[in-house]
C-alpha cells in the first residue's frame, strides 16, 4: 500500500491535468480506505496520545519532492495530499480544474481527524465559504455538493465549528438550501444544520435567518431519501425547542422577520415596549425596517394592521421614534393604508399617522 501511495504521489506533480485529477482521486480513496493507526490522530481538538504528536503540516512534510513521515516513522499520505490540495485551493494552478480537483479530494480527506486539524490550523475553512453559493451548471453543482460535504465533515470538529460561527457559512447554506432541488445537496446541508443546531449560538442564528419556515417548505417536498426525511424532522423539533427558549423580544423578532404578524399579547403590552424599546436599535433598526417592508409587500390584512400598530408603539415609546420613522419614509406607506378596504387596517393606520403627527409626548393619549 505504501509503495503504491509513493508512486501515485509522484504523479500529482505531472504536467498533465488529467493524470493529476485521477491521481488525486485514487490517492484520496486509498487514504480513506486504509486501516486507521492508533495514537497518532487528532480528534476534536485533542492532542494525540503519542509523545511525538503531530502539530503542524511542516512537522510531517519533508519537502514536496520527498515523502511525509511522522515522528514515529509512519508514512502519512493524507498529509502529503492535503498539503498539495490546500495549496491548489488557495492558489489554483489551473483556471477551471484546480479548485474542483482540490475540493473533491478534500471531501474525502476531511474524514481524517488529522486532516481536519491541519485544515483548520492552516486557515483553510475561509477558502471554502465563498464556494457556498447557488449552482446553475452540472459542474458548479458538483463543486457545491463537495464543498457542503467538506463543511459537514468539519461540523464534527469543535475548533472548525468555532471558526464557522465567525463566518457567513450559515447564511450561505440557508440561501442554497432554500432554492435547491438537488436531493444530495439538500441532504448534506440539512445534516450539517442538525450537527450545528445545539452548538453555541447556531440555534438562535438559524431561527433569526428564518430556517424554521424553510424546513417546513422542505418537508412538503417529495424526497426519497429516508435519512433526509428523518434529519428534517429532527431539525424541525430542535428549532422548535430553540424558539421556546427565546425571550419575549426574541419571539417578537422572529414573528416580524418571518412576516407572520398576529395579535399576540406582546403587541399591546406596555411592559414589553418599555423594557425592550432599545432592542429595536439592533442592526440599524432592522426590525423597524422589516415592519415598514411588510407595509409594502404583505397581502395579509392582519399583518398590515399589526405592523401599523407596532410602528405607532415605537413612536410612543422611543424618544426619537417619530423622527426615525419619518426618515425611513414610513409615513407615506401608512397613509396609503388609510384607504384600505379592511377596517382593522385603516383603524391602525390612522392611529399610526396621528402618533406620527403628535409625537411621543401626546401619543399616549391616543388609544385604539
Amino acid at each position: 500500500m505504501i509503495h503504491t501511495s509513493f508512486i501515485i504521489f509522484r504523479l500529482l506533480w505531472k504536467g498533465n491535468w488529467f493524470i493529476q485529477e485521477r491521481s488525486c482521486k485514487v490517492l484520496s480513496l486509498i487514504v480513506s480506505a486504509r486501516p486507521k493507526i492508533q495514537n497518532v490522530i487528532v480528534e476534536n481538538g485533542d492532542g494525540s496520545q503519542s509523545k511525538n504528536k503531530l502539530t503542524t503540516i511542516d512537522d510531517v512534510l519533508k519537502g514536496f519532492g520527498g515523502v511525509a513521515v511522522c515522528s514515529v516513522g509512519i508514512f502519512r499520505p493524507q498529509i502529503v495530499l492535503f498539503k498539495r490540495q490546500f495549496l491548489l485551493l488557495k492558489m489554483p494552478s489551473h483556471p477551471t480544474r484546480g479548485v474542483p480537483t482540490a475540493v473533491s479530494s478534500l471531501a474525502t480527506l476531511l474524514k481524517e481527524p488529522l486532516v481536519r486539524s491541519s485544515f483548520v490550523q492552516a486557515d483553510g475553512v475561509k477558502l471554502l465559504v465563498p464556494l457556498i453559493s447557488p449552482a446553475s451548471t452540472q459542474q458548479s453543482m458538483q463543486i457545491l455538493y463537495e464543498t457542503c460535504l467538506c463543511i459537514w465533515l468539519l461540523s464534527y470538529y469543535e475548533p472548525a465549528v468555532e471558526y464557522l460561527a465567525t463566518t457567513r457559512t450559515l447564511p450561505r447554506l440557508i440561501e442554497v438550501v432554500k432554492g435547491s432541488t438537488k436531493e444530495k445537496v439538500v441532504r448534506v446541508i440539512v445534516l450539517t444544520f442538525r450537527n450545528l443546531l445545539p452548538k453555541g449560538t447556531f440555534g438562535a442564528q438559524m431561527v433569526d435567518l428564518g430556517l424554521p419556515i424553510i424546513v417546513q417548505s422542505l418537508k412538503a417536498q417529495a424526497w426519497s431519501d429516508e435519512d433526509l426525511l428523518d434529519a428534517l424532522k429532527q431539525l424541525e423539533e430542535g428549532l422548535k425547542d430553540n424558539i421556546k427558549k427565546l425571550s419575549s423580544f426574541d419571539k417578537y423578532k422572529q414573528e416580524v422577520l418571518l412576516g407572520h404578524l398576529d395579535w399576540s399579547p406582546v403587541h399591546k403590552d406596555p411592559v414589553f415596549w418599555r423594557e425592550n424599546i432599545t432592542s429595536f436599535e439592533e442592526n440599524d433598526f432592522q426590525i423597524l425596517r422589516v415592519l415598514i417592508t411588510i407595509l409594502d409587500t404583505s397581502h395579509d390584512s392582519r399583518a398590515l394592521a399589526v405592523a401599523c400598530y407596532d410602528l405607532s408603539q415605537f413612536v410612543q415609546y422611543y424618544p426619537a421614534g417619530r423622527g426615525i420613522v419619518n426618515d425611513l419614509k414610513a409615513k407615506e406607506r401608512v397613509m396609503k393604508l388609510m384607504s384600505h378596504e379592511n377596517a382593522e387596517v385603516t383603524k391602525n393606520a390612522l392611529l399610526c399617522i396621528q402618533r406620527l403627527f403628535l409625537g411621543a409626548k401626546y401619543a399616549s393619549f391616543l388609544q385604539v
